[in-house]
């Protein structure tokens, strides 16, 4: 019997399968194996997130209240697809995906709606944006500063992270040599300027929902988060500093104990990279990560049994020991969730907090002779794939030679196979299945949502001072050409509600577009 990632799994494990263990080692000390704090959730819980946008900033907001009011910790938000790429709501590229798969942020005004009646410096929040990651947080910065909170208090995480972009998902807008600049740049006036704020989400949770394998998954995310460092040590930032601020993102599974495996080994690995690039502070060599369930796991038949599929993924990312969580919705294979899927995938992760004693101890599943021989597998096969990525460069050179995106395809074309060939059992799609299952209800999206932000940029144009419009983006156009942090001139321009497409754009004509 194989894992999901072919890994060759024996009848029973004794202490001879695990040549090398655990057991010298305690959570909080490096190579954090065990977890990167001694008491783990006894000290505090994981912050409970809920992914969510959608339609206008209003809307969101919304329900955003909703999920506070049930005891989210932490705000996780979506932007929609023109967001992601840098168009406008208004932009004829825009047309039919405003609001669709997040919502529509445009402008300051768009991002004083969205977190209106919430206070920064209180909640912390992560933005899954890449491309335009430098916008985002740009605009977040703007509220903060009207707010008149203390910047060194606010808490959040970008996710940043565009490497993953070209193998797995797809929005990008510039060439991989600009966007590795502007993350750095980003890294640098973080630092100085937001110093609780994680600069970068490195995430292999995209890399997994297009078919890897759980192997490849850390492998290629860990190879992009070395190139990242690398980066930012050519650009003469410390490792120590800016590595305090580097968190990853992960996916989890329906393989319990391959998954529990997958985080120890990810966190030995990076451990291990850091020190070799130079870190020396512990806290700079410790993998931070937020999971997020498997929304490819999720089945549109039968639905109702994807809260049981989130269970199982909810007490892996806990026995792994992440440090963030998003559950997702039962209906999320048919719609974006709705506000009773959402509420159920909160209660899911505070049964597994408050109910089952998992949160009790660190690292409960240490020892376990199947679970330390899966650790220290996955961390070989990862390692292997790794120097093969090393051998071509690095990241980036593997990502344009093809090699991460063809391995993924092969993974997921493989796994596909296995379903309709019956080797794979998903209950209720290749077995256990049932005719007339009947629907269940869908969220919906109104598309005059892109009329509404039409006409609010129309209106926000007319308002605004184009000489002071004109003169912020001149200034971006000049950083982009000297080399100057861009942050700076793009939150002066984001003041002067510049939208974040006029602030692309501009980019565009310096950077060009990555085809």
């Amino acid at each position: 019997m194989k894992s999901d990632s072919g890994i060759d799994i024996k009848s029973v494990y004794t202490k001879d399968d695990v040549q090398r263990s655990a057991d010298n080692e305690m959570p909080g000390e490096y190579p954090y194996t065990r977890g990167i704090q001694q008491d783990m959730y006894r000290g505090r819980l994981w912050t409970m997130r809920q992914y969510a946008g959608f339609s206008t900033a209003e809307e969101s907001n919304q329900r955003y209240h909703y999920l506070l009011s049930h005891g989210v910790t932490g705000l996780s938000v979506a932007f929609d697809l023109p967001t992601q790429i840098g168009y406008d709501s208004d932009h004829a590229l825009a047309e039919g995906e405003v609001g669709k798969v997040g919502v529509a942020i445009d402008s300051l005004e768009d991002m004083q709606r969205l977190f209106n009646g919430i206070q920064l410096e209180s909640v912390s929040t992560s933005m899954t944006i890449n491309a335009t990651g430098f916008i985002l947080l740009g605009l977040y910065v703007a509220l903060a500063k009207q707010q008149n909170a203390d910047l060194h208090k606010i808490a959040g995480t970008i996710q940043n992270d565009i490497l993953k972009e070209y193998a797995a998902r797809g929005t990008y807008i510039f060439p991989p040599k600009p966007s590795m600049r502007i993350i750095t740049d980003i890294f640098e006036w973080c630092s100085h300027e937001l110093p609780k704020w994680n600069t970068i989400s490195i995430s292999g949770y995209h890399i997994r929902e297009a078919g890897s394998t759980a192997v490849q998954e850390i492998a290629f995310t860990l190879s992009n988060g070395k190139a990242y460092v690398k980066a930012a040590i050519e650009k003469g930032l410390d490792i120590n500093v800016f590595g305090k601020r580097l968190s990853f993102f992960f996916n989890a599974h329906n393989n319990l104990f391959e998954e529990v495996a997958k985080f120890r080994a990810a966190r030995r690995m990076w451990a291990h990279i850091m020190k070799e690039l130079g870190a020396t502070y512990p806290k700079a060599m410790m993998l931070r990560f937020h999971t997020q369930t498997g929304g490819s796991t999720l089945t549109a038949q039968q639905p109702l049994n994807n809260i049981t599929r989130v269970s199982v993924q909810t007490l892996a990312a806990v026995l792994g020991g992440t440090q963030s969580l998003h559950t997702n919705g039962y209906d999320e294979a048919l719609s974006l969730p709705t506000e009773e899927a959402a509420s159920i995938a909160l209660r899911t992760q505070q049964i597994i907090a408050f109910e089952s004693g998992a949160a009790d101890t660190a690292d409960p599943l240490a020892g376990s002779y199947y679970v330390e021989a899966l650790t220290n597998e996955i961390e070989q096969q990862a390692l292997q794939l790794i120097a093969k990525i090393e051998k071509m460069g690095g990241s980036i050179s593997a990502i344009e030679q093809g090699f991460m995106q063809n391995e993924i395809a092969r993974s997921a074309y493989e796994y596909q196979r296995k379903i309709e060939k019956g080797e794979k059992i998903v209950v209720g799609v290749n077995k256990f299945t049932v005719e007339n299952e009947g629907s269940a209800p869908v969220f919906k999206i109104d598309d005059s949502i892109r009329l509404v932000q039409s006409e609010r940029l129309r209106h926000l144009k007319q308002s605004r001072n184009s000489d002071l419009v004109n003169a912020s983006l001149h200034k971006i156009n000049s950083a982009a050409r000297d080399g100057s942090n861009l942050m700076p001139p793009v939150i002066e321009a984001i003041e002067n509600y510049c939208t974040l497409g006029e602030i692309a754009d501009e980019l565009r004509t310096v950077f060009g577009e990555f085809k």
